[in-house]
């Protein structure tokens, strides 16, 4: 049980250092995947630390994408219509700009 626990918590550090250029998706994935894994290995044995890691990596994928706007998570894109151009606009949380539905800036 110790080792095992030793090379989960050893795989997972190593694991999260290399977050830097993963999407969200991903990111929640491994980190769930990590104290998942832990939290299985710390309350139970080998077995549960996989199903802590299964059960963290899907939970932590589906924050992750939720957080980029995708699985449900997703803005109406036809906010406001421009009576002057005939074109749907949309106000963007992250940037904080208005942009047209197809990704142009908003001149209003």
């Amino acid at each position: 049980m110790r080792m095992a626990l030793t090379g989960i918590i050893s795989a997972a550090a190593i694991a999260l250092s290399a977050c830097t250029g993963m999407t969200q998706s991903e990111q929640g994935a491994l980190s769930g995947a990590a104290i998942g894994g832990v939290a299985g290995a710390v309350l139970g044995d080998d077995e549960a630390a996989l199903a802590g890691a299964a059960v963290g990596a899907a939970a932590g994928w589906y924050l992750g994408c939720r957080q980029e706007g995708r699985c449900g998570n997703v803005d109406n894109r036809r906010e406001r219509y421009d009576q002057r151009t005939g074109r749907y606009y949309f106000y963007d949380q992250q940037s904080g700009r208005y942009f047209y539905e197809n990704g142009e800036p908003y001149r209003g």
